[in-house]
């Protein structure tokens, strides 16, 4: 049986994990896949000269470095868990865990970069805010799932 601390240890990693997957996801699919922005891209840089396309692509090169090293770092602390006898042997765990990262990215990207900072928008256009709206409902969702996921097998 996992203790209390090896199970928060876990739980730990799995977030960090799901903030990296849920950056990763942003970047490549919204950013390069569906190309609907980038980073700084309602930031004075739209995409719509060579200039401004490379800093935006810079941009979102660094963001997905940031995401990498989250992942790493995640690596890290799933090993450490290991290795300390903390890993848990749950999937809904592990995904709960991993859902309440990505949750909270989405959470904190959308409020910071889309409401506050207005770097960006899920999908810029007339139907701008109702994107970004989805993105946050999006992220409440994956972390109120993920939240009842790690706590399920938590009696």
């Amino acid at each position: 049986m996992t203790t209390h601390v090896g199970r928060r240890t876990f739980v730990r990693a799995g977030v960090v994990f799901g903030l990296g997957l849920g950056g990763f996801f942003d970047g490549i699919v919204l950013h390069q896949i569906l190309q609907w922005h980038h980073l700084l891209s309602d930031a004075g840089y739209p995409p719509t000269t060579l200039e401004n396309l490379q800093i935006n692509t810079l941009a979102d090169g660094l963001f997905h470095a940031v995401t990498w090293i989250l992942t790493v770092v995640a690596l890290f602390l799933f090993w450490r868990a290991y290795q300390r006898g903390q890993s848990v042997r749950s999937i809904s765990i592990l995904i709960g865990s991993v859902l309440m990262g990505w949750g909270i990215f989405n959470l904190v990207e959308g409020i910071v970069d889309h409401h506050i900072l207005q770097i960006h928008h899920v999908r810029p256009g007339p139907d701008q805010a109702l994107w970004d709206i989805g993105f946050l409902v999006w992220g409440a969702l994956m972390l109120g799932i993920g939240y009842l996921l790690t706590r399920r097998e938590s009696a």
